[in-house]
This record gives C-alpha cells, structure tokens and sequence, in this order.
C-alpha cells in the first residue's frame, strides 16, 4: 500500500464529506485498539515469518450459507502500524466521525514489554495529536484461539511490589503526555483482568501514592468486571478502582438460545457439529450486550458493533451473525442512555473496538459496508 497516496486520499475524503467535526459529541466515545499490526520476533517464532493480525484476516473462509467472510479493509488498507502516515489517517478518521480518543492496549508481562513500538513512538514524536489513553491487558498470551490451549506463550507474572513500582515508572510518561485523557484531571487507565492482581487494592494504592508523589492529581482507574460480575455485583470501589466496564462476551444465564445455533442453521449444525463455530444472531444478542447500572456502581457503557472471531479459531469461535448498521444503531442509543444523565465528565461509552479485524470486530471501513457503522456513530452521538 502507498501510505502516503491513501493518506492523501483519505484528507480529501475528509474535506469533501458532509460528516464534520463541529458538533459536540453528546457523550465521550473511547475506542479501543489493538497494536498487533506489524511484526514482531515473538509471533515470528510462534506464528511464522511476518505474523501480524493481518495473517488471520487475509485466509478466513466462510463457513456456513451467509458467513461475511473474508472482511477486507477499505480506505486504509492491510495497513502497517510501523508507519507514521497510517496511524495519523487513523487518528483523522476516528475524530471526524466524533470518537474522543483511543485506548491502546499495553502489554507488561514482569517488566517485559511486547507490542510497544507504536505507543513508544506517538509519545516520542508527539503523532498523531489526538488523544489517548493506556489499558493493560494483562492476561497470559496462549495458543487458545488456534486450538491449543495448553501451549504458553507468554505467562502474565505478577513478580511483587518492586515491578509494580517499575511499571507505573513506565506508564508515567505517557500519563503526563498532554494528550493523555483524564476524569477530573486523573489519567484514565484501564484494567482487563483485576481480580487476578495479587493483592490488588494495595498496588491500586501504592500507584495512587506515587502519581501524588510524582505531581498527578491521581490516577482515574477502570476495571473490566466480566468474569468477576458472574458472582454477583463487582463493586469497583471496595478493590481501589474508581469504575467499571463491561466487554466480554459471556451467555446470560436462564437464555437458552445461547446454547443453541440460530434456528435456520440448526440443521446444517446437526449435520456437521463438528465443523460449526458457535453462531447467535446480532439482533437477538443487543439486549444482552446493553449494560447494567446497579445503585451505587459506576459501570461504563461498552459498545460492540459486531463479532466473529473465526479467523483466529475457526470452528471453536463465536459468530454474532448479520449484525448491520441499523442494528448498531439501536445498540449505541441503549448504551448511550446509560450515561445521558451524567455530568459531562463522566458522560463515558467505551467501544469494543476500533481495529479488531480478527474478531471480526471493528469500526475502520471495510468493502461490504464502508463508513456506515461509523456514520451511525456520529449520527447518534452527535446530532
């Protein structure tokens, strides 16, 4: 791909479009996004020569009557991360169509650091001027998509006190990158797997003390509840957290449908179990993809525009089926009457994601419906 030419293009697009930035978004949209889109030694010996997400993309096949696959990506193409032009027109595309900044996802494994050129070099360069913010995903990488979970790839550690302190060490300069956002002054940072921090309250603490220690006005800490949520109400603020979200996928007890294929398929299922991956439809899975606000919990919106991992797992992924732009539509004006309430501030709806191609979950343009779900977008969050 000619980055520049696309670039190039995409401005133009951008100039001639009826979308613009001059209305106020009603409510912050943050997106999250992944880096694994250029390559790295590890996934060259896990994966082969040149692994990148693009990989999996690029030899998905359909695997049943209506199965939207492959997805191949439009204005910005099998893009590179390693290049500048491209995460600028990321940048230009993402604050056109109203969404506030990205959240990258940050990889620290016991003081090993993965994945972390792009961050390192948009806090280095200052690029792209759009804002930004940080979740660590810690959780083990394994082989679990491809088939074989039991093989570790990278074992997230927990060492003690001491890499704790390194890592806020770490994460501080980009705390203190202007572009950083903040709730009430505090960088937002996000947290995939909380409970399995050993002994989190006291490293929610002792990051605390530092970032006072160090000049911050605090650290506004988010923890993804979905695993803990299925013993009951996850109550951030009794682990040190200040909120929640919700982003996983998970089968809402007491709804059979889930444990079963939609209806015009099930045949074909009975036929080839072995060859399915498991498949819902988009318009019955909304209600249960709408978030919960109990008294005295404050969780975080998490909007999921579509769904199917397949190309990472074949027959062992989740497909949410025919998910469209008018579907989504109805999905983000729930998820924005969560927070419609809220001051300003607070008024926040995260978005899962920006650039997962793999999990066939995205809102960058593809070939089949171009800029249509981030056109829903701006029309819900901006009109």
């Amino acid at each position: 791909m000619d980055v520049q030419c696309e670039a190039e293009k995409h401005k133009q697009l951008m100039q001639s479009s009826q979308v613009t930035g001059n209305r106020q978004p009603k409510v912050r949209l943050i997106a999250f996004y992944l880096p694994q889109y250029y390559p790295i030694p590890e996934n060259d010996e896990w994966w082969g020569k040149g692994f990148t997400e693009w990989t999996n993309v690029a030899r998905a096949k359909p695997l049943f009557r209506g199965h939207y696959q492959p997805r191949i990506p439009a204005d910005l193409g099998f893009y590179d991360l390693r290049v500048p032009e491209t995460r600028q027109a990321q940048a230009d595309l993402a604050k056109a169509y109203g969404i506030e900044a990205f959240c990258y996802w940050h990889y620290w494994f016991g003081g090993r650091r993965i994945l972390e050129r792009q961050v390192d070099e948009m806090l280095s360069t200052k690029e792209p001027d759009f804002p930004f913010c940080l979740g660590w995903a810690n959780q083990s990488w394994t082989g679990i998509w491809h088939g074989a979970p039991d093989r570790m790839l990278i074992k997230q550690t927990y060492p003690g006190m001491d890499d704790h302190i390194a890592h806020f060490y770490y994460l501080l300069k980009a705390f203190s990158d202007e572009r950083y956002i903040t709730v009430d002054g505090k960088p937002l940072f996000v947290v995939y797997r909380p409970g399995e921090i050993p002994d989190c309250k006291r490293v929610i603490d002792l990051w605390r003390e530092l970032s006072h220690k160090e000049g911050l006005k605090g650290l506004y800490l988010v923890g993804e509840a979905s695993e803990l949520s299925k013993h009951g109400i996850w109550i951030p603020q009794d682990h040190g957290f200040d909120a929640s979200l919700k982003m996983r996928i998970s089968p809402p007890e007491g709804w059979s449908s889930w444990r079963h294929p939609i209806r015009h398929l099930r045949s074909w299922w009975n036929k080839r179990v072995r060859k399915l991956p498991t498949i819902y439809r988009y318009e019955e899975v909304i209600p249960f993809l709408n978030s919960y606000n109990p008294n005295g919990v404050r969780n975080y919106p998490c909007i999921l525009p579509n769904w199917d991992n397949t190309p990472r797992s074949n027959k062992n992924g989740l497909v949410l089926h025919e998910s469209t732009p008018e579907l989504f539509r109805i999905h983000v004006r729930e998820q924005i009457k969560m927070v419609a309430d809220k001051p300003k501030e607070y008024r926040i709806v995260f978005i899962k994601s920006w650039n997962e191609w793999a999990e066939g979950n995205y809102l960058e343009p593809d070939l089949e419906f171009g800029h249509a779900y981030l056109k829903v977008l701006f029309e819900e969050v901006c009109r």
